[in-house]
């Protein structure tokens, strides 16, 4: 016993010791003022930070909050104000609308009641977001987050609330099925009214169309319409649907508030963002790099992410850093090529397939590095290269890589100079579906209008060409399209060049002459087998002798094209106008770009 308490009193002397350290240290830190005050977790870039978690915690706080008020007001109908005007005279107003039917109001009732219905409002809320996160060139997540929340919220405070209280419906001839739930509130008013109302605040905050006035009272009119539908079809009281109005209502309010730019719940960076940026580029060992320009194109980069991408760029030691933006004019090359006359050590493009060809093909032999920031529908380059898609998680994953040589295409052709590219060219089928697609078309279908135009191209006829690769004998093919590769992968996972690598210093040619509709398919099952692979593999790779195959592959040094007659090209998803000649050669390890260590 007695050689226990000396070792139970050393314990509580150290634990002691240790309080008033910690004690004296968070007294020294208050007298530090700006210590205490500074900026919180340097290291951690504020840009980075969705405010997710709290916004989250908020709507949750905030629901618990909404649902208890309405239930709440439920409670209270159906329990001391159950004999108390207005309660009363609720049942002759249902009663007085059950006295108004006629067949004509029926069918119309019949009409806006199905607005409210369960499949409607879930299909036309999926098709919204998906149409939000799609359509646009720059994907409006947020405005689809807050949609598909809003309509969730509203569902789930409603079960909470019919579990709650519990209300019979009126007591007349009820015109639908009666479900096995409470009266209170109406869920078909609650459902419209976060479904429509939700598509009026975008559209009004979204738009800026003469029409967005008219569309958004439409629209707010719904869920009225709904309600007064349910009323006349016997399903509920005045105040049910007065409940679900107040729901969906709220339930928007509430989601509005914690997603929607512009509000204060948005995880916004903090006020003194810039100061634990520039703390945590302080506590680097390493000196930062001075010289940088960021190319930005600003039909696909927004003010918000402009500001993401400056506060990373400080973090790391970037300071001051000039933003360059394209015009319709010079797409990228001209202003990478003024950068490095004033002394440039580092180039960020921020922007699409486009914007990052122009600013490869000005720093290609330079050595300059490159840090890829996607933007826009494509981004071919950056995907290939397994970067964040993500604009401040790209710039981050570069600003903190290894320089990675990578090869680049080297194009010319009858009517347009040499020029370099890091994804493909090609000509046929690929190149005309980006002739016919307007830019009316891309700005509000978005890469869905490519398939359309694309659709209208099956009914050309057929190329013929001459294929000559690395000085070799000539061969002599028909293609509906013709793609010359740097990278294998383009948009939602599809490989149209499987083995197409953008570091094997070599480039790869892809001859595509599906016949009908079963050549197609027979195109697409090479295209999966070889994409399982990660290679083209000997029975679809080439042999010069025309096999008639669907789809042919090769790889190649240079390769020198010619069509019989003027047909489409594109290069990196740019039209560059028909003609009957290509020429492209493989340009190894041509443009540096930084990569995390892990993708080495």
């Amino acid at each position: 016993m007695d050689a226990t308490v000396p070792a139970r009193e050393a314990e509580e002397a150290e634990e002691s010791r240790k309080a008033e350290e910690s004690g004296k240290a968070g007294r020294g830190g208050e007298a530090g003022g700006r210590a205490a005050r500074g900026p919180r977790r340097p290291g951690r870039s504020p840009a980075l930070s969705t405010g997710a978690p709290r916004a989250a915690a908020r709507i949750g706080a905030f629901a618990v909050c909404q649902a208890a008020v309405i239930a709440g007001a439920g409670l209270l109908i159906t329990g001391p104000a159950r004999g108390r005007w207005p309660m009363t005279a609720e049942d002759t107003a249902v009663e007085a609308l059950e006295d108004a039917r006629t067949a004509g109001l029926s069918t119309a009732s019949s009409i806006a009641s199905a607005l409210g219905d369960t499949s409607t409002v879930v299909g036309l809320t999926l098709l919204t977001c998906l149409a939000l996160v799609l359509v646009p060139r720059l994907p409006r997540w947020r405005e689809a987050v807050f949609l598909a929340v809003g309509v969730s919220l509203q569902s789930l405070i409603f079960v909470l609330i019919t579990a709650s209280v519990d209300r019979t419906r009126p007591d007349v001839e009820r015109m639908d099925d009666s479900p096995p739930t409470s009266s209170y509130t109406s869920g078909h008013t609650g459902a419209a009214t976060a479904l429509y109302a939700g598509l009026a605040v975008l559209v009004l905050s979204r738009t800026r169309a003469p029409w967005r006035k008219p569309l958004a009272a439409l629209l707010l009119l719904l869920p009225l319409l709904v309600g007064l539908a349910r009323l006349y079809r016997g399903m509920h009281h005045p105040t049910d649907v007065a409940g679900g109005l107040a729901n969906g209502a709220l339930s928007l309010l509430v989601v509005g508030r914690a997603v929607l730019p512009g509000h204060s719940w948005v995880g916004r960076p903090p006020a003194d963002a810039m100061d634990i940026a520039v703390a945590a580029a302080e506590a680097q060992p390493a000196p930062a790099r001075e010289q940088t320009t960021v190319i930005v194109n600003p039909t696909v980069t927004d003010e918000a992410t402009r500001e993401q991408l400056r506060l990373v760029l400080a973090q790391h030691g970037y300071r001051d850093t000039r933003f360059v933006d394209t015009t319709a004019e010079d797409t990228g090359g001209g202003q990478t090529a003024e950068a490095l006359r004033t002394g440039a050590e580092l180039i960020v493009v921020c922007g699409g397939d486009g914007t990052v060809r122009a600013v490869a093909d000005a720093l290609a032999g330079t050595g300059v590095p490159l840090v890829l920031v996607p933007s826009g529908t494509g981004n071919l380059l950056a995907r290939n290269l397994d970067l964040p898609l993500g604009p401040a998680e790209a710039l981050a994953a570069g600003l903190t890589g290894e320089p990675r040589a990578l090869d680049l295409g080297r194009i010319e052709g009858d009517g347009f100079p040499a020029v370099h590219f890091t994804a493909m060219a090609g000509a046929g089928l690929d190149a005309a579906m980006l002739e016919e697609t307007s830019d009316r078309a891309k700005s509000v279908l978005g890469w869905p209008a490519y398939v359309l135009a694309g659709a209208k191209g099956l009914r050309a006829p057929r190329m013929r060409l001459t294929v000559r690769l690395d000085g070799g004998p000539e061969l002599r093919r028909t293609a509906r399209m013709v793609l010359v590769a740097n990278i294998g992968t383009v948009q939602a996972g599809a490989a149209p060049v499987p083995a197409a690598k953008p570091d094997d210093g070599l480039l790869d040619l892809a001859l595509f002459d599906p016949r009908g509709a079963g050549g197609w398919l027979r195109t697409a099952g090479v295209l999966l087998r070889a994409k399982r692979r990660g290679t083209a593999g000997p029975e679809v790779t080439g042999t010069g002798t025309g096999d008639g195959g669907p789809v042919e592959f090769h790889t190649f040094r240079r390769a020198e094209l010619a069509f019989s007659r003027p047909q489409p090209r594109e290069i990196d998803g740019d039209p560059v106008g028909p003609g009957r000649r290509l020429t492209a050669e493989v340009r190894p390890g041509a443009l540096t770009v930084m990569l995390p260590a892990r993708e080495r």
